[in-house]
């Protein structure tokens, strides 16, 4: 792995910790901190997979986005796409909505990284 897309998923793993952790907070959790981790952190391996192949991709935060060039790599990901559009909108665009999440987040439909838990989906309605 080159040094940065190691750093891509450091920052990525940074991300989904700290999402995990506010996700079992029993007491004032704050789910749109939860919601932009996730999406953080979606959006920082997506990049890495990218950065890792060598393919050049834009300054976003759209998920699907990313996903249009991640899945000419990995074709099998074009799955994610409705939960990676999801996670963009109850993440990235939560204050222009104003609607904060009222109730916890569900588990993610993919897979977590080795390390931790089972990672939060941010989507509520």
């Amino acid at each position: 792995m080159n040094p940065l897309t190691s750093e891509w998923v450091e920052k990525a793993e940074g991300d989904f910790a700290t999402a995990a952790r506010e996700s079992r907070v029993r007491k004032a959790p704050n789910y749109d901190g939860v919601c932009f981790h996730a999406q953080q952190c979606a959006e920082k391996y997506l990049k890495a997979v990218l950065q890792e192949a060598g393919i050049a991709f834009a300054k976003t935060h759209n998920l699907a986005a990313l996903l249009d060039q991640t899945v000419v790599l990995e074709s099998s990901w074009e799955m994610m796409r409705p939960a990676l559009r999801q996670l963009t909108n109850h993440s990235v665009n939560v204050g222009i909505r104003g609607r904060p999440p009222t109730r916890r987040p569900p588990a993610s439909p993919w897979p977590s990284p080795a390390t931790s838990g089972p990672s939060p989906a941010c989507a509520w309605d």
